[in-house]
């Protein structure tokens, strides 16, 4: 179907650079007009008076943040705290966990290299294993799935075991962009009282999210990707049952004797709270620039990507073109190539900021839509790789 006409106010409610096909808004997100606008007002406003600011405005103008965003989240304030991005929440929860020898923490192989390096020293430091279970795309997968995702979650369990203590999953895969069937591994999980922690990176601003629904035991997010506010901004939710086990990264005020997990994460040193301060403004851009139409018109970008680069290269999708099983970023096969060099010819030679990587031994191309994309850059896209990618032999092992 034909996809709509971008509107003229979100082409040009963002500060990006012309003459670039940006792709590559699941990476490090952008700020739209407003929200920068917002960003540097709390600055200033810190900069008139920063002792009055810090000590006295501080914590007030925190815990509204704090409010307006487990709101938006679907979760009680007291459940949820503020950090600098999904990574820093996913450490302090692993290096909260009470692993012990023999004890296993189970993932899929399509987690963010990052966690799979902060699992493999959390459980090598305590004698545990981190188990990476191989999950095909959902492509390969075997037809005829009751619901999406259930084979997913069938596969996982499969690699449970008695010593399985935790359950590492992503909500939306980095690599493959595909969405995990979270809520089921979670409901299936505490049944089974297995502890359950989600990479959430990719999810707020990109899917509906409450927290409370989806079940996760621990749930850490960013901010700066889907929900375009600062980088610098991102939230981790805890339940009640968990919290007094995880502690904040840094020892600081809040971190006493009695101390709760919203104290804990107060004041961690002193440091520009601009960013955080600009969430509120991120999640009202969002609420009135991100109508479902824009949310459908991206979701249609990507199923034109996704069809575009199949049909180049003659090569199987990722994933099935359902909204179940990807939204507004999608990752596509391209041939074995030097994924380092064809993405960085892609935007030297044709302007296209697009990421290119390797997973499992297949090359990916991953093209995220977000409201300032249009169908111009797609065809950009299929233009480029039509003049790049075969002239990129594999790199050499």
């Amino acid at each position: 179907m034909p996809v709509p006409v971008v509107p003229a106010d979100l082409r040009g409610g963002f500060l990006l650079a012309p003459g670039i096909a940006h792709l590559n808004h699941g990476g490090f997100g952008a700020c739209p007009r407003p929200v920068f606008l917002a960003y540097q007002q709390a600055q200033r406003d810190i900069e008139a008076h920063p002792s009055a600011f810090l000590s006295r405005d501080y914590d007030q103008l925190m815990a509204e943040v704090r409010d307006r965003l487990a709101s938006y989240a679907g979760c009680p304030p007291a459940s949820l705290v503020l950090v600098p991005n999904a990574t820093s929440g996913l450490n302090a929860v692993a290096r909260s966990v009470p692993l012990r020898a023999g004890d296993q923490v189970l993932a899929t192989d399509h987690e963010y290299p990052a966690a799979d390096l902060l699992w493999a020293q959390v459980c090598g430091q305590a004698g545990a294993s981190y188990i990476r279970h191989p999950i095909p795309l959902p492509a390969d997968l075997a037809a005829g799935s009751p619901r999406p995702g259930s084979d997913v979650a069938d596969s996982l369990f499969s690699a449970v075991t008695p010593a399985t203590r935790v359950i590492f999953i992503s909500h939306i895969t980095s690599v493959t962009a595909f969405l995990m069937p979270v809520a089921e591994i979670c409901r299936r999980a505490r049944a089974q009282g297995i502890m359950t922690i989600v990479d959430g990176a990719h999810a707020p601003g990109h899917i509906p999210l409450s927290l409370d629904a989806l079940g996760a035991d621990a749930y850490a997010a960013s901010a700066h990707k889907w929900l375009c506010a600062p980088r610098g901004t991102g939230f981790l939710h805890v339940r009640p049952e968990y919290q007094a086990a995880v502690l904040a990264p840094l020892v600081s005020h809040g971190s006493g004797a009695g101390s709760t997990f919203t104290g804990r994460f107060r004041w961690q040193g002193t440091r520009d709270p601009g960013a955080f301060l600009a969430l509120p403004a991120a999640i009202d851009f969002q609420r009135s620039h991100h109508s479902p139409a824009v949310r459908r018109r991206c979701h249609e970008l990507a199923r034109t990507a996704r069809t575009a680069v199949s049909e180049l290269f003659g090569l199987a999708p990722c994933t099935p073109d359902s909204p179940g099983w990807f939204r507004q970023m999608v990752s596509a096969r391209v041939p074995a190539c030097d994924d380092a060099r064809v993405r960085a010819r892609l935007l030297a030679e044709h302007g296209v900021d697009v990421p290119v990587r390797s997973w499992n031994g297949q090359a990916l191309v991953r093209v995220s839509a977000q409201s300032y994309n249009t169908e111009d850059d797609i065809e950009r896209l299929i233009a480029a790789l039509a003049r790049v990618v075969p002239q990129e032999p594999p790199t050499e092992p």
